[in-house]
């Protein structure tokens, strides 16, 4: 399959399309998000490109003993691991809206498996 390539799609063109899906997200899915960085890295720490993107951090569901002072929780999308299943611009942004819809699910409490019954998987 044709993808785009990590060298003919850069870090900042990459950062570019991430920023414009998040400014896409309905208001009140993003009005909630507190105390969450928004990241992108080339790959996940095992290097591998089986990984599109992780939420890094405590679901509201869980941040009963959250307070202030806590580092930001971070949704972190994989650029090369994107770049390598698309072929075109227009499918990297699907992707991308995919990607961050499933993350930001975590961050809400919602398991992989629920998420996949939704269509977010």
């Amino acid at each position: 399959m044709p993808q785009l390539s990590p060298d003919e799609f850069s870090h900042e063109e990459f950062e570019k399309v991430v920023v414009d899906e998040l400014d896409l997200l309905p208001d009140d899915m993003v009005d909630g998000l507190e105390n969450v960085i928004f990241v992108v890295e080339d790959r996940p720490e095992d290097g591998s490109l089986d990984t599109l993107g992780l939420y890094d951090g405590v679901a509201l569901t869980h941040r009963d003993q959250y307070g202030f002072g806590e580092m930001p929780d971070r949704i972190i999308l994989y650029r090369e691991s994107l770049l390598a299943i698309v072929d075109s611009l227009d499918e990297l942004r699907d992707q991308v809206h995919i990607t961050l819809v499933h993350e930001i699910g975590h961050f809400y409490g919602i398991d992989d498996d629920r998420l996949h019954e939704l269509g977010w998987g």
